[in-house]
């Protein structure tokens, strides 16, 4: 139900009508009563009782009887039917200049600019037959064949300008002899020709008027630009010079453009700020024996009118009035005249713009999320998208598309997310649709770059780590070795404490046997002997106390210096990752600014390699010109 309407809305003001006809009704009722005639008013409300509750709920009936008709006069609808569509099979060709010249900022904001939108308004007003769009500067460029979906070609509109055209220059003769290509396969042997351009050279005029007295065509000329001129202001923002250095004015060459247009059987009208000039382009048709009508294989969208099924329910209603002048209070609604239904039609669709036009509106105002949501064309909602950065949802537009620029964007969306191998894989397939896609190749080609190096970096990190890994493990063997030789060293140092402690304990004993005058000497060999063993034990237990807290200390102290060694080492790790990981990020977003995003690229290429493929027998004039 989101498509309810009324086919005829205005119906709904006759609900006003309707209380006041109900508010008469009860008034009337009033009035029947004789006593109420005869008593004066005063005394007729305190007299007479009258059942007012009965008389409104009588009134009900009437009321919906009535509501329920305005609602089927208004015609509720909701489905659509197709139908077939009839058009008149006549062709127009519109064809645009664009040479630098139209960079000129006579007319603001540029001629260029103020021609596109003449153009969507002469699309607007050509409402019978089929049309096509030729774009020429040096050479000359078919943009859409004939169709008769003017849509198409609003859309192609905004994406004309002086860089896409492979060559420099100016030649409407080659636009006007494509033109006349154009309709001839098109089956059209008469039709209009709309030429939008600021200019001819003189040069020109010859070929243009032979080629208008060998043709039967309309050729409708619309001049851009002023008299006077004005310098030609590039986008980068400085003014074109000739090679002398001199900057370029170019004017607007009106009399021969009027002298062309009249010799084309045709009119001649200057660039107006209103509809004047379209409607003065459009003034002369064809005659209608020169115009054929045929069957179009597209149908057209007619709403279902659900308002006489309302009719039923009204006539069930209308069964207790079926007595002597009940129904003459139903007279009005049926000789009420209803309004051609084409007409209302017509008043109600003048109302609105398709929904692809509404986006296109919205995608030149950079509102790009708001006309991804309006957008039917796929390949419009995906670019909508991708400009409003989502490029998950531009994907999934782009996929909807097995054409080689559908591949080609969803490579660039799969980039924008980081998805490189499958980027890669979406430019191969483009490049398979169509090898000539040379920007494919190139964004392919650095996609594989950037795989490579992020696989060299990582096989780097991995053997920095395995490196470091081996030296925290050498760095430890190196320490326990250290511990167990420091060990070893105490070991052997505790008999010669003990023979020091001997030759200490032995002193006094010598100097107890000198003083006693040496009586013995076997007694003082065995006192010796026993003195040293109970000097002995007592050295060895301090020797054994001393070494066990000193290998204690150096065991404790490898461990904490390895503890220690191994925190710093992680933590220059983690830093050295994070710069790491900083600088590939840097490098993937230089790579991936490097891949081309250009939402006209296809159309770019298609006309360099028709320029490349063309083998012209015609003669080129004012190819050499700059603007």
């Amino acid at each position: 139900m989101a498509d309810f309407h009324f086919i005829r809305p205005l119906w709904l003001l006759a609900i006003i009508a309707l209380f006041f006809m109900l508010f008469l009704l009860k008034k009337m009722r009033l009035k029947r009563s004789g006593w109420q005639q005869l008593l004066p008013t005063h005394l007729a409300k305190v007299l007479v009782t009258d059942d007012q509750a009965e008389k409104s709920r009588s009134l009900l009936l009437p009321f919906f009887i009535g509501l329920l008709s305005i609602i089927a006069m208004a015609g509720p609808s909701w489905q659509k039917l197709p139908q077939p569509v009839y058009q008149v099979a006549k062709g127009s060709v519109l064809i645009m200049d664009m040479s630098y010249s139209m960079y000129a900022t006579d007319v603001a904001p540029n001629r260029l600019t103020r021609a596109r939108y003449k153009a969507i308004d002469l699309l607007d007003s050509i409402t019978d037959g089929e049309v096509g769009l030729i774009a020429y500067a040096g050479d000359a460029f078919s943009i859409s064949p004939l169709t008769d979906d003017s849509n198409n070609i609003k859309l192609l509109l905004p994406s004309l300008s002086p860089e896409l055209m492979p060559v420099l220059g100016s030649n409407p003769f080659a636009a006007l002899s494509l033109a006349h290509d154009m309709l001839i396969n098109a089956g059209h042997n008469q039709g209009d020709i709309y030429w939008f351009t600021d200019g001819v050279d003189n040069i020109d005029i010859q070929d243009i008027t032979q080629w208008s007295r060998k043709y039967p065509y309309r050729l409708n000329i619309l001049g851009i630009g002023t008299t006077a001129g004005a310098p030609i202001s590039l986008p980068n923002g400085e003014l074109m010079k000739d090679d002398n250095g001199a900057i370029i004015v170019p004017k607007l060459t009106e009399q021969a453009l009027r002298g062309l247009a009249k010799r084309g059987r045709g009119n001649y009208t200057r660039l107006s700020h209103d509809n004047r000039d379209i409607e003065q382009l459009t003034a002369q048709p064809f005659k209608p024996g020169d115009e054929q009508t045929k069957a179009s294989d597209n149908t057209g969208d007619q709403w279902q009118e659900f308002g006489p099924y309302l009719l039923l329910l009204v006539l069930a209603m209308l069964l207790p009035y079926f007595r002597r002048g009940a129904l003459l209070a139903v007279l009005p609604f049926v000789f009420m005249v209803v309004p051609n239904q084409q007409v209302q039609a017509s008043i109600w669709q003048d109302l609105w713009q398709t929904k692809d036009q509404q986006a296109q509106t919205l995608f030149d105002q950079q509102a790009y999320q708001q006309a991804a949501d309006k957008f039917n064309d796929p390949l419009w909602q995906g670019s909508a998208y991708y400009k409003a950065g989502d490029y998950q949802q531009a994907l999934s537009a782009f996929k909807q598309h097995d054409s080689a620029q559908a591949w080609y964007n969803q490579g660039n969306a799969l980039a924008k997310l980081q998805k490189i191998d499958e980027a890669i894989a979406a430019y191969q397939q483009a490049l398979t649709r169509d090898p000539n896609l040379t920007d494919a190749k190139t964004n392919k080609d650095l996609l594989e770059q950037l795989k490579q190096q992020q696989e060299n970096q990582q096989q780097n990190s991995g053997d920095e780590q395995q490196q470091q890994d081996n030296q925290e493990q050498q760095d430890q063997q190196d320490q326990q070795q250290n511990g167990e030789q420091s060990g070893d060293s105490q070991d052997s140092e505790s008999p010669n404490s003990e023979n020091q402690s001997q030759a200490s304990d032995s002193q006094p004993n010598q100097q107890q046997q000198d003083s006693a005058g040496q009586d013995s000497p076997q007694q003082s060999q065995e006192n010796n002997s026993a003195e040293q063993a109970d000097n002995e034990q007592p050295t060895e237990q301090a020797s054994a106390e001393d070494k066990q807290p000193a290998q204690a200390e150096q065991q404790a102290k490898p461990k904490q210096d390895v503890e220690g060694e191994q925190e710093q080492a992680s933590a220059a790790a983690q830093a050295q990752a994070k710069q790491l990981d900083k600088e590939t990020e840097q490098k993937h977003q230089q790579l991936l600014n490097k891949v081309t995003d250009d939402p006209y690229l296809l159309l770019r290429n298609k006309m360099q390699l028709e320029y490349q493929k063309r083998h012209q027998d015609r003669r080129n004039v004012g190819v050499k010109k700059k603007w």
